[in-house]
């Protein structure tokens, strides 16, 4: 659909303007743009009100099971989750730039009778491993995940098998 335009009359010095031109009857008159400005005003305010009413209260959880009730019972987190001392020292590359990490280790607890102990044998390993490695190494979402998994071979190593995990609580690089 093509629209045409009116040829506009050439404009001559010293004469005066030609009188103004109707507008076209396919223009929307006053009374349909004050209609069409009600109706989106009146769809705004109902999304507003849909919108103003709170989401429903979530569901609560289900409760715990108790200790003991059972074969399948969830073993305490504190019975197999310990707390290692956290290691501060510095990279092996730029020597000016010092990493913190604290992290737990996750261990059976029937085989593992002074936890720690493990823990600080952990820690000494994990020392000297965080000295050797360079700020490149660890920089984005791979160098983080590669880091996580070298300090949970470490300490898998270090404790014989004991130690099933290396949480990494915190990183801190500076």
């Amino acid at each position: 659909m093509a629209i045409e335009l009116p040829e506009l009359p050439e404009l001559v010095p010293g004469e005066p303007p030609p009188p103004p031109v109707a507008a076209p009857s396919g223009q929307p008159s006053l009374l349909q743009t004050i209609l069409a400005a009600a109706a989106v005003t009146v769809m705004a305010g109902a999304m507003g009100a849909l919108f103003a009413v709170p989401p429903p209260p979530p569901p609560e959880p289900p409760p715990a099971p108790k200790s003991g009730s059972g074969p399948n019972d969830v073993v305490p987190a504190a019975s197999g989750l310990f707390e290692m001392p956290p290691i501060v020292t510095n990279l092996g590359a730029p020597k000016d730039t010092w990493i913190r990490l604290e992290a737990s280790i996750v261990f059976d607890a029937k085989t593992v009778q002074h936890p720690e102990a493990l823990a600080e044998e952990i820690a000494g390993d994990e020392l000297a491993y965080l000295r050797t490695i360079s700020l490149a190494q660890i920089e984005g979402p791979i160098g983080l995940e590669n880091i996580r998994q070298d300090l949970n071979e470490r300490a898998a190593i270090r404790s014989g098998g004991k130690v099933s995990e290396l949480i990494v609580r915190t990183l801190v690089v500076q």
